[in-house]
């Protein structure tokens, strides 16, 4: 039997997150831009109001420091946590999340305080999305080893961790925390919800663990499943009640809702009637939370989020 909510935290995660059922986010920018190109950002704001007043139940910001020619995808260009200010002063009830924060390449005292100034401003509406980085090129730019990247990445979630209570104590590799400083402000829920990206160079059982949730990225039906199953169990192994599972997933919604679908990166083309039957199947699956990307979206992004609005968002608010 599951549980009536997954664990209280913070206003964002209790809304985006629920047992048993599928609420539909976005990835900014809400635009359309080719393979090394740059996203042109133009009413950026506007779009993410629209996106919220639509009924889109997050929104979701990629941490890329550098613009890596090989990896094809500057993001939404703006630092994360400077755009998180920005949209929680522009937005009022729609989730804000990062996927995800590069841990390894941020100090977490950095981190911790930019996530809950984040959350507060937001009125706790903030989801802290993290990583431990996929781009090597990044790492030599900030004096970071990539090899040891797992390593940071744990010594930061515990940081951060402790970070959240008053005059924290805490040792570990990137700095000691004695008791007698504090790191203001604090979080506006209970603690920082922090949803682990993939692997993120831990094993399974620490990721299970560790992690407020799982992001974890499209596969087929039977593969995806099984890799949710496997999370709950660990979850449950660990003596903790259940999490949430979320997914990306790059769409090209057609006009024609009875259009197939088409493979894509990371998704597929397709019209809506496809589309709701895939997020209906994710959702039975046990995916909490679908973060689409409409990067390779070729009709303009304003039509499809209100043809998303009216045709698919029903069956999942």
């Amino acid at each position: 039997m599951q549980p009536a909510e997954f664990a209280r935290i913070n206003v964002a995660y209790n809304r985006v997150f629920c047992p048993g059922r599928l609420s539909v986010g976005l990835v900014l920018p809400l635009e359309a831009y080719a393979a090394g190109a740059e996203p042109a950002l133009r009413g950026h704001l506007e779009a993410a109001q629209s996106a919220e007043e639509l009924g889109f139940a997050a929104l979701w910001l990629r941490d890329v420091p550098f613009n890596v020619p090989s990896f094809g995808d500057p993001g939404q260009v703006f630092d994360p946590f400077v755009y998180l200010g920005a949209l929680a002063t522009a937005t009022s009830r729609i989730a804000l999340g990062t996927s995800s924060v590069i841990l390894p390449l941020r100090h977490p005292a950095h981190v911790a305080k930019a996530a809950a100034t984040a959350d507060v401003l937001s009125g706790g509406r903030f989801l802290l999305g993290v990583a431990s980085g996929d781009r090597p090129e990044e790492y030599p730019a900030l004096n970071q080893s990539y090899d040891d990247r797992g390593a940071r990445f744990r010594d930061s979630i515990d940081y951060i961790r402790a970070a959240s209570s008053a005059y924290p104590r805490h040792e570990g590799a990137q700095g000691t925390l004695t008791g007698s400083i504090d790191l203001l402000p604090k979080p506006h829920g209970t603690r920082l919800p922090m949803m682990i990206t993939g692997g993120s160079q831990q094993t399974p059982d620490w990721v299970a663990q560790n992690g407020d949730g799982w992001m974890t990225y499209p596969r087929n039906a039977a593969a995806q499943g099984q890799a949710i199953v496997d999370y709950r169990r660990r979850v449950k192994a660990a003596g903790q009640p259940d999490k949430p599972v979320m997914q990306s997933l790059y769409v090209d919604v057609v006009a024609d809702p009875a259009a197939p679908p088409r493979p894509i990166h990371l998704g597929f083309q397709s019209g809506t009637g496809f589309l709701r039957s895939y997020l209906r199947e994710i959702e039975t699956l046990g995916v909490n939370h679908v973060a689409l990307n409409l990067r390779f979206n070729q009709a303009p992004i304003e039509k499809t989020l209100q043809l998303l609005a009216d045709t698919v968002l029903p069956d999942f608010s």
